[in-house]
């Protein structure tokens, strides 16, 4: 759930409710193909409930992802192509935010597109953290495992824990919800 707490954690309350709304729940059956390598991703997803994989064909299984979890946001970066492809593991419900929503709400409201580039940003910087650890950059080879610098580099940023909690409840509150809502429609 930690790359969603990332977002919401720097995104306000009103934020996060704007995201509720703006987006639409989709659900996914095991198996569906949600971003495919090489293709255009035009929205942003958090995954609510199930669980996605995501594998590139020349190295194979990258990450398994939770609900929380969030998908699609380098398309608010840049518009290349998706550089790998994400498959529902088991039946699966998102939250789909159009990237053309996102960039029109963070063009007309400057304070939402502030918070929600710098929660984009820590949480790709913790991203690109976690590759380098994995790819053994800092081990201490004489002690089998990374250095104490590398070790506390790799830890999350004191400001981002802070927020932590409070992401978490904003998740658990606001799209925990739409599956009620969703399943009191039907």
């Amino acid at each position: 759930m930690r790359k969603v707490l990332y977002i919401l954690g720097q995104l306000s309350d009103a934020d996060a409710e704007w995201l509720t709304r703006a987006g639409t729940l989709v659900r996914i059956n095991a198996g569906a193909e949600l971003i495919a390598e090489g293709g255009q991703v035009d929205s942003m997803y958090i995954l609510i409930e199930g669980s996605l994989q995501v594998h590139m064909s020349k190295l194979g299984k990258l990450a398994v992802l939770a609900p929380g979890e969030i998908v699609g946001e380098l398309s608010l970066v840049d518009s290349r192509p998706a550089s790998a492809s994400v498959v529902a593991v088991v039946p699966s419900a998102l939250l789909k935010i159009s990237k053309v929503r996102l960039i029109e709400k963070t063009e007309t409201d400057i304070g939402f597109g502030l918070r929600l580039y710098k929660a984009i940003s820590v949480f790709l910087a913790d991203r690109m953290r976690s590759t380098i650890e994995r790819m053994g950059y800092g081990v201490d080879a004489s002690s089998g495992g990374l250095s104490q610098e590398a070790h506390m580099e790799g830890e999350m940023d004191e400001a981002v824990l802070d927020q932590v909690f409070l992401a978490g409840a904003r998740f658990d509150r606001i799209f925990k919800s739409l599956l009620n809502s969703a399943a009191s429609s039907h």
